[in-house]
């Protein structure tokens, strides 16, 4: 603990200013960090996690809109597709129901099981 000089007391010099300053620097800093903590906690506790295997049939979200489509009324998903590899980070190659391969993979966000 450093010592204060009476005077300092009623008019703080730039030394105790600046050590307010830190303290206030970090106790801002640990209530961001804790802020973000629970902002992931709530956010991961709402997440449903999505598995796919081999041999899964799934359906492929429309992600751009044709020149001839029906507006609000085409067709949100395309396939069935079948699941030929999947990988880390939610990346799946999908396959037409005849076997042929597509070669572009596809994030697992695009994607929902499809039950016949």
């Amino acid at each position: 603990m450093e010592a204060v000089l009476p005077i300092e007391v009623e008019i703080p010099s730039m030394r105790i200013l600046l050590n307010f300053i830190d303290e206030k620097r970090l106790k801002a800093l640990c209530h961001g960090q804790c802020y973000q903590q629970r902002m992931v906690r709530a956010f991961n506790a709402r997440v449903r996690h999505r598995n796919f295997n081999p041999g899964d049939l799934v359906l492929r979200k429309v992600l751009h809109v044709t020149p001839n489509s029906r507006g609000k009324f085409s067709y949100k998903y395309d396939g069935p597709f079948v699941v030929k590899e999947v990988f880390s980070g939610a990346a799946v190659i999908l396959s037409d129901m005849d076997g042929t391969k597509n070669a572009i993979p596809v994030n697992a966000d695009a994607i929902k099981k499809y039950y016949p």
